[in-house]
C-alpha cells in the first residue's frame, strides 16, 4: 500500500513540474523556396518537384518538427533580408541547420535549375542533400 501511494504521489509531483521544463528541441532543418512575385513556368516547376520531394521522402520529419518546407516570395514586405542573407540571385531553394534557435549553416541548391528537366534527378538531389543536413543534426545527437 505506502508503495502504492509513492507512486501516486510521485506522479503527482511531476504534474506540477512546468510543461516547459519537457519543451521540445527547436533544433530543425529548413527547407526554403524563394522566389519573386513574376514566376514562370521553370520556376513554378522547382516549387512543384522541391515540395513533392520533401512530402515524399521527409513527411516522418515533417510531422516531428525536426524539418520545415516554407515558401517566401522575397519581394513582399519583411522578406528582403533574405536576398542578402543567402546571397539570392534567382529563384532558390536553400536548406538551412537551426541549433539551439541560431542558424549554423546553409547551402543554396543551385543544381535545382539543371535538374529540372530530369523529376527523378531533381527528387533525388533534394533528398540527398536534404538528408545530410538531417544527419548532421543526428550526429550531434540533436533529433
Amino acid at each position: 500500500m505506502k508503495k502504492i501511494l509513492l507512486g501516486v504521489f510521485a506522479l503527482s509531483l511531476i504534474c506540477l513540474i512546468p510543461s516547459s521544463l519537457f519543451a521540445q528541441s527547436d533544433d530543425k532543418v529548413i527547407v526554403y523556396y524563394f522566389h519573386t512575385t513574376f514566376r514562370c513556368p521553370s520556376c513554378h516547376k522547382i516549387e512543384q518537384y522541391t515540395e513533392g520531394a520533401i512530402k515524399e521522402y521527409f513527411a516522418k520529419e515533417i510531422e516531428s518538427g525536426d524539418l520545415e518546407y516554407k515558401v517566401i516570395n522575397i519581394e513582399e514586405k519583411g522578406n528582403e533580408h533574405f536576398v542578402q542573407d543567402y546571397k539570392l540571385y534567382t529563384k532558390s531553394v536553400v536548406l538551412t541547420l537551426i541549433e539551439d534557435g541560431k542558424e549554423i549553416r546553409s547551402k543554396n541548391l543551385e543544381q535545382v535549375w539543371q535538374l529540372l528537366r530530369n523529376k527523378d534527378q531533381f527528387y533525388q538531389y533534394i533528398k540527398n542533400e536534404t538528408q545530410g543536413f538531417l544527419d548532421s543534426l543526428r550526429e550531434d545527437d540533436k533529433l
